[in-house]
């Protein structure tokens, strides 16, 4: 059954909506970043540039590197910008658009995401890179989609007591990265972690300016969580919502983070510009051969 011009919206020049690109721009591999200035800090360490395309703060550039292949695209900040993004990259690599149907074979992505990033453990250091080996969703954004079998429900359930987790708010979920591609990133400069994904920057992970928080033990909840001798280690805003929507969709995902800040300390960092270029080029690295 073909998708209707409401569903799969295309431009006049048949490109998927937001993100403005025709399914061959797209690599098999996908690196993802919030920051639209980012694209390029990304795409300067290519051997060449095929294609640069952008749309509102969705900026794509497609290249390659040692030979393979890889597309940079800026997500902006927040799940509700990645349900944008996963949803209209699957439908670049899965749907015909002349005929609006579901390709009968799937191809599956690797998205990687690179990403800022604070700490909540006093020992995790400044500077230093996380992988997120699981992400724990404030966000709700899941509970859109039917997902009962890629949710941690025991690791949930426990979040939630320990938490003493509000009822007005979204229920948390756990979700985990895909272990086979994480193997070609891992090494021994690289930190394990489980990941919380909030709503948003200020209140919802703590931070008090003018408002005041309403939970002021957010953060000492957070720190003190343990669950199968795992601990919340950092906070950002996008992780679970791209582990979340590639699991259902059938893509690889993980999501790399430059410690930048330790919420515990009070420490920020003095060269987060060169923290993040190295975890550029840490990742084409290793995604690469070199």
């Amino acid at each position: 059954m073909a998708l209707n011009a409401s569903e799969l919206i295309l431009n006049a020049d048949q490109s998927i909506y937001h993100l403005n690109l025709l399914p061959q721009d797209l690599a098999h591999t996908i690196i993802t970043v919030g920051d639209p200035d980012r694209v390029k800090e990304v795409s300067d360490h290519f051997d060449t540039i095929e294609l640069k395309k952008g749309k509102r703060e969705f900026i794509t550039h497609t290249g390659t590197r040692n030979g393979k292949r890889i597309s940079v695209i800026s997500t902006g900040i927040g799940t509700d910008n990645i349900d944008i993004v996963l949803n209209e990259l699957d439908a670049l690599a899965n749907i015909d658009f002349s005929s609006r149907t579901i390709k009968a074979k799937h191809t599956q992505l690797d998205i990687i995401r690179i990403g800022t990033s604070g700490a909540i453990q006093s020992d995790i250091p400044i500077d230093s890179f996380l992988l997120s080996e699981y992400a724990v969703g404030l966000d709700g954004l899941l509970h859109y989609y039917s997902n009962s079998d890629i949710q941690h429900r025991d690791f949930q359930e426990a979040f939630v007591q320990h938490t003493n987790w509000a009822t007005e708010k979204s229920t948390p979920y756990v979700v985990s990265y895909d272990s086979k591609l994480a193997k070609m990133i891992i090494s021994n400069r690289i930190r394990l972690g489980v990941t919380i994904t909030s709503t948003g920057f200020y209140g919802p992970q703590g931070r008090q300016l003018r408002l005041v928080a309403k939970h002021n033990e957010f953060l000492s909840n957070l720190q003190t969580f343990q669950h199968s001798h795992l601990q919340i280690t950092n906070l950002e805003m996008e992780t679970s919502g791209i582990y979340a929507l590639s699991k259902l969709l059938g893509h690889r995902a993980i999501s790399l983070n430059a410690i930048l800040a330790n919420r515990i300390t009070g420490a920020f960092s003095r060269t987060p510009k060169k923290t993040v270029d190295e975890l550029i080029q840490y990742t084409l690295e290793r995604l690469t051969g070199g």
